[in-house]
């Protein structure tokens, strides 16, 4: 990262209510647009700060798109204006909302709350409307949802972790949905060290899971490992910063994808057990969400991505543990859920139920606040718990004010078993699926009972993980 890059960014939720009337109707139709914003350092209020849009709209009776995105132009004093050019989805039709708030002294609060706006497609008007966002609803929440994030840089994450000690495994893994096929992708790339101080060595799978055919996988390595510094490199495959390639069984499978991330690093475990391997393992994401475009080929056949949406994640620690389950979600509007639930092969770590580490990356924010919270509780009464068995696994837990319950299913014609080795040289084996099915329910407790807060449901599109011994 350069010197003169800003330390913090800035990232913020605003939420308009209003109206469009379409040029070929005679009604007007209710409009709520949900954003999260994010810009490139602090704000300059007396400069132009561009800024990344993302969120949903909801077009009565004409659109719904939880994958709204744009940008913003924030310039309430050089340019007097707050410019929103945002794209969406309404019925198989792709739209343009451009539209700017007028920022005048003379009336300070209605040329900040007000966006008239001209909706285009291809080109051409096809509607206008206007949006206020609501002061006295709004204006608490949306002043609570700023945060200065410090900036991370995804790349610095992917440096190997491992210093020669035996006993250790480290992972670079990466999952993707195909949105244009439905099909997902799994690479993974593993450096193993033996617990007897043999040579450590790298190895690998990848694996193509079609929405019309059987599951496709194929192994790569053995191979010895040669230390880089920018990520996993070994046998022609390498996963590093912005770029992933490879190939497997001759050439079957290949790939050839470029990785743009959308989030800052997200961490699954407390942020300390990465920087200090104190626990069994560590797991984290170096951005909790990307973008990925390129090709996939197996056998034949070539997926070509664009702008397909996953994560890539890393692991370092002891070993597989006893029993797990994973998850990664994708849940729309930016925002994420990741799960880890996990039986340790420690003695008397692996007595105790499932340790659960949850985040839910929404709106910006994560919950629970402290990565801690799902799988310590308040000494163990408040833990999250998780009933991990297939096809349906689920973890439910409460923090604060709000409680979940995740059910993910794996069929069996989705899911595949592969076989894990242990430095120690022990085996455990993994059933994934990178189409599970998934439904999250968030709830939120208000005046003396629970009600729905959010609630998701995802037919094919979540990866997930059971593992056992």
């Amino acid at each position: 990262m350069n010197a003169d890059t800003p330390a913090r960014d800035t990232v913020f939720g605003e939420t308009m209510l209003g109206t469009l009337r379409l040029d070929d109707e005679d009604r007007t139709r209710r409009v709520r647009l949900d954003l999260r914003v994010s810009a490139d350092g602090v704000l300059r209020l007396t400069g132009t700060t561009e800024a990344r849009a993302t969120g949903r709209i909801r077009v009565e009776g004409w659109a719904d798109d939880p994958d709204t995105g744009g940008e913003l132009e924030i310039s309430p004093l050089a340019r007097r204006r707050i410019r929103y050019r945002l794209a969406f989805a309404a019925h198989g039709r792709r739209v343009t909302l451009d539209g700017w708030k007028s920022v005048t002294p003379l009336r300070p609060v209605a040329s900040m709350t007000v966006l008239p706006y001209t909706l285009y497609e291809n080109g051409a008007r096809i509607g206008t409307g206007t949006l206020r966002f609501p002061v006295v609803t709004q204006l608490l929440p949306f002043l609570a949802s700023f945060r200065l994030p410090r900036r991370e840089d995804p790349a610095a994450f992917l440096a190997p972790r491992w210093r020669g000690e035996p006993g250790r495994t480290e992972v670079w893994y990466t999952t993707v949905t195909d949105p244009a096929t439905g099909s997902g992708l799994w690479l993974h790339h593993e450096l193993t060290a033996p617990a007897d101080g043999s040579a450590p060595y790298a190895h690998g799978w990848a694996a193509v899971f079609p929405q019309d055919g059987p599951v496709r996988h194929a192994r790569f390595g053995p191979a010895e490992w040669t230390a880089g510094a920018a990520g996993f490199s070994a046998d022609g495959v390498t996963a590093g910063p912005g770029a992933l390639t490879g190939s497997a069984e001759d050439g079957a499978l290949r790939w050839k994808l470029t990785e743009q991330p959308l989030a800052g690093p997200l961490f699954t475990f407390p942020r300390w057990s990465w920087r200090r391997p104190l626990l069994p393992a560590a797991h984290m994401l170096p951005a909790a969400r990307a973008r990925y475009d390129g090709t996939f080929t197996h056998d034949g056949t070539t997926l070509t991505l664009t702008a397909a949406e996953g994560a890539s994640a890393r692991i370092h620690g002891h070993g597989n543990a006893r029993r797990w389950a994973w998850l990664h979600a994708g849940l729309g509007g930016g925002d994420v859920l990741e799960i880890v639930a996990a039986v340790s092969t420690r003695p008397g770590l692996r007595r105790l139920p499932p340790l659960v580490f949850l985040r839910l990356l929404r709106g910006g924010r994560t919950w629970p606040r402290r990565p801690e919270r799902p799988a310590a509780g308040w000494a163990g009464p408040g833990r999250f718990h998780a009933a991990i068995d297939l096809p349906t696994w689920t973890v439910t837990g409460r923090a604060g004010a709000r409680r979940i319950r995740v059910a993910v299913t794996q069929p069996a014609d989705r899911t595949l078993a592969l076989d894990y080795t242990d430095p120690d040289g022990s085996h455990a084996v993994c059933r994934n699926s990178e189409r599970a099915d998934a439904h999250v329910l968030l709830e939120r407790w208000w005046f003396g009972g629970w009600r729905t807060e959010a609630e998701w449901t995802l037919d094919g599109t979540a990866h997930a993980e059971v593992g056992t011994r």
